[in-house]
């Protein structure tokens, strides 16, 4: 079987947030965004912090009110006496221009200004205000994300792109005008950008919706038009399996075609959730498809008649919480650990097989096979275990495991 083609990246500007690099040929950013009040102060550094931990390399925070600004270089204080570098991004609509004039520390303490250009003003209020905006992002050596959405679209571009359809032969459908007005808004509000002296290399765009085939028809227009780097990511995606698989979809196949440069999913947390949710569906997207190695990754059966017992299901839970955990530690003693694949399966069909084609695999007994389970490592057939430890063994495989094959990489290179 031949490998599949690899995935030929849109080629873009190079914007730097901090120390992340967006576009230009880097790996895919993975970014999140807080839910806390961040006029509080502990609450909003204690979930930065988780969200950075669970593996987001930018993590937005809303600055709407005078106390959130000036809040903001305490939040980064904070962080870095936590040792906890994650750029953070401040989310600005309607008073951004004020808030940033009056807490010049604010902006200090921001690696990236986003700007929505449909909540800056109307008529010449909104080139007045975009401008300050620009003014001090030039004058602190900010990048912007200039995110445009349909929820909230510039009602001026949008105004004038319904008058020039009606004039036309044939009008075009109300959704491709609306895609039009999203696409335009961002392109000339980079361009009014550019103008007032923000170089190209600084600006990142995004035209968010809320839809899966608007978001692929609007960033195949936006990436056939530009190359600034693309901030990818649906909108209000939705609570559940629903946001989750809406995302996925729509992102999956915007970067198949190489379009994106940093993605976020915007998943409504369900009740007792963690925030850091969004963070790990987002990793998973990116590393299902190829394009990045976050953490190992457990390949498991859905089960059948053939397994009865939930042991199987209960093993893979534990397994792959314990690897994302396990990350925390391993991530700086063992490099390349992120590539590890387990597998843990459920009966003799399939399981022997999966198992071998793992780094490690286990193979449960299903319904009436003998009750061992046969352990695979690279390939081979390496113990048999049984009893009511077998789950703290495995584990332990897997520590010995990664130990020999990731550890000493310095002093083998």
């Amino acid at each position: 079987m031949d490998a599949p083609a690899p995935i030929t990246p849109r080629l873009s500007r190079q914007v730097m947030v901090g120390s992340v690099a967006v576009g230009g040929g880097a790996p895919i950013v993975v970014q999140s965004m807080t839910n806390t009040d961040t006029a509080d102060v502990a609450a909003t550094v204690a979930q930065v912090k988780a969200l950075a931990e669970a593996g987001s390399e930018l993590v937005r925070v809303t600055v709407n009110t005078a106390e959130a600004a000036r809040a903001v270089p305490r939040i980064r204080e904070a962080l870095d006496r936590q040792q906890c570098p994650v750029p953070l991004v401040g989310d600005f609509h309607y008073n951004g221009h004020q808030l940033l004039a009056d807490e010049p520390a604010c902006a200090e303490a921001l690696a990236k200004l986003r700007i929505n250009p449909g909540n800056v003003g109307q008529g010449d209020k909104h080139d007045d205000r975009f401008a300050q905006l620009i003014a001090c992002a030039l004058r602190f050596d900010k990048p912007i994300r200039i995110g445009v959405n349909w929820g909230s679209l510039d009602q001026q571009v949008l105004a004038r792109l319904l008058d020039a359809n009606r004039a036309r032969t044939t009008p075009l459908p109300l959704a491709q005008v609306i895609h039009q007005a999203l696409v335009t808004s961002a392109l000339e509000s980079a361009a009014f950008a550019e103008a007032q002296g923000l170089p190209g290399d600084r600006i990142i765009l995004s035209c968010k919706v809320s839809e899966v085939q608007d978001l692929i028809a609007l960033y195949e227009m936006l990436a056939g038009c530009c190359d600034y780097p693309l901030h990818l990511g649906l909108t209000e995606a939705g609570i559940g399996s629903k946001g989750i698989v809406a995302s996925s979809v729509a992102l999956a196949v915007l970067l198949q075609q190489g379009i994106g440069d940093t993605i976020r999913v915007s998943i409504t947390p369900e009740p007792g959730e963690p925030r850091t949710r969004e963070v790990v569906v987002a990793q998973e997207i990116l590393q299902t498809m190829g394009l990045r190695a976050f953490t190992p990754m457990v390949t498991s059966c859905p089960g059948c008649g053939r397994t009865t017992s939930t042991f199987f299901q209960q093993l893979a839970t534990d397994v792959q919480h314990y690897l994302r955990t396990s990350m925390l530690g391993w991530r700086t003693v063992y490099p390349g650990v992120e590539n590890l694949r387990v597998a843990v399966m459920g009966c003799v069909v399939n399981g022997p097989g999966e198992s071998k084609m793992a780094h490690l695999g286990i193979s449960l007994p299903g319904t009436g096979e003998a009750p061992v389970a046969p352990v695979f490592i690279d390939g081979k057939k390496s113990v048999t275990l049984r009893g009511e430890r077998i789950t703290e063994e495995f584990k332990a495989l897997i520590e010995d495991y990664v130990r020999a094959a990731y550890g000493n990489k310095d002093k083998n290179a």
